[in-house]
């Protein structure tokens, strides 16, 4: 049983984010299509329903900025450690996560980096970490080490090859 919760981008920033990315560029949805035209995504994850791209979904690419968000929520200055990136999500409202058990997106001998972030989201730490065969043991272990300096408030997990931001899991 996983012993934490991986955190999808919460329903009121979705409607934000579809009105203006966090860079502020409108929305600009599209449907996902094996083919490769307009964009081959599927199998891209997405980060409302922390699940992968099904083919003939309408989903867009938007620049998503969480631990901005997590700042302006909780008072932090993250200062320079601040940043977005791209994310996708539906291009409409959806359900959200079909299933809340595991991690999602732990393919095994996926590269990833465990970002450790204290109260005022500054990082204080991080790891790079390559999913094992039994990733939600693998990845509890990486979390209970995070978790295990008191300082640490938050982790982010980031795709190690481009960066991009896959889920959030706050101390609980």
């Amino acid at each position: 049983m996983t012993a934490y919760i991986p955190l999808p981008i919460a329903p009121t920033v979705l409607r934000e984010l579809r009105e203006a990315d966090d860079s502020g560029r409108p929305l600009k949805p599209y449907c996902a299509r094996e083919d490769g035209v307009p964009l081959n995504c599927v199998g891209s994850p997405l980060r409302c329903c922390l699940r992968a791209i099904e083919p003939g979904e309408r989903v867009a690419l938007v620049s998503y900025a969480p631990l901005r968000r997590w700042a302006a929520a909780t008072g932090a200055k993250p200062g320079a450690y601040d940043e977005s990136g791209p994310v996708f999500i539906h291009a409409e409202e959806c359900e959200g996560p079909r299933d809340t058990r595991g991690y999602p997106f732990a393919r095994p001998g996926a590269l990833r980096t465990i970002r450790r972030y204290d109260v005022e989201g500054h990082i204080v730490g991080g790891r790079f970490f390559e999913i094992p065969e039994d990733a939600e043991a693998g990845f509890d272990r990486a979390f209970e080490e995070a978790f295990a300096d008191p300082a640490v408030a938050l982790v982010h997990v980031r795709a190690l090859e481009y960066g991009c931001f896959q889920f959030e899991v706050r101390r609980h």
